[in-house]
């Protein structure tokens, strides 16, 4: 494969599209760019996991937030991955299936589905965190706690505000214990 300098290369030409520079200044292609492998890699260390099992993204997403907030809500869950229940359906059926997460009646209101992970759901997502702290620790090693700080600032800064999400609004109440540095 060539060694390809993203930093210079132009953007192609698009004779039915006005190059979007011309209305919105300079791009910033080399932030995309970073962004782009950083997330390919950053999945990646958990697609070789979730591969041997048969999962894929769609599987980890679900446990990851169905074992970080225990009770979620079907509907909620479906909120949170922006996906619909058809979307959904075939990934939650698989993780019931193969004990990964169980599925109980809400107490207040029986049309509720409440999503909880099982023993065998907390362990497969702990190794998947793991993978992924591990790349992130590696990453944060040489920028220091200063550093750490400005990632999740920019990393916040990047999701949209307007979302009415519940998950996210604790993700990104200040203080919430999982966005602390590791001890």
């Amino acid at each position: 494969m060539a060694d390809i300098n993203f930093r210079n290369v132009p953007p192609a030409p698009n004779a039915q599209t006005p190059d979007p520079r011309s209305r919105t200044g300079n791009l910033r292609w080399d932030i995309i760019e970073l962004l782009f492998f950083a997330y390919r890699d950053f999945v990646g260390d958990a697609d070789d996991e979730l591969e041997v099992f048969g999962f894929g993204r769609a599987h980890h997403r679900v446990l990851h937030f169905v074992h970080r907030y225990p009770g979620l809500k079907v509907a909620d869950l479906l909120d949170v991955l922006r996906i619909t229940k058809q979307s959904l359906g075939r990934v939650l059926k698989q993780l019931l299936e193969e004990n990964y997460i169980v599925q109980k009646t809400g107490n207040s209101d029986r049309r509720q589905r409440l999503l909880y992970a099982t023993a065998k759901g907390e362990a497969l997502v702990g190794k998947l965190a793991g993978l992924q702290t591990d790349r992130i620790n590696r990453a944060l090693r040489d920028i220091g706690p200063e550093g750490a700080e400005t990632v999740r600032r920019f990393l916040r800064a990047m999701i949209d505000r307007d979302d009415p999400d519940k998950v996210l609004e604790t993700i990104l109440r200040s203080g919430n214990a999982s966005a602390k540095e590791p001890a």
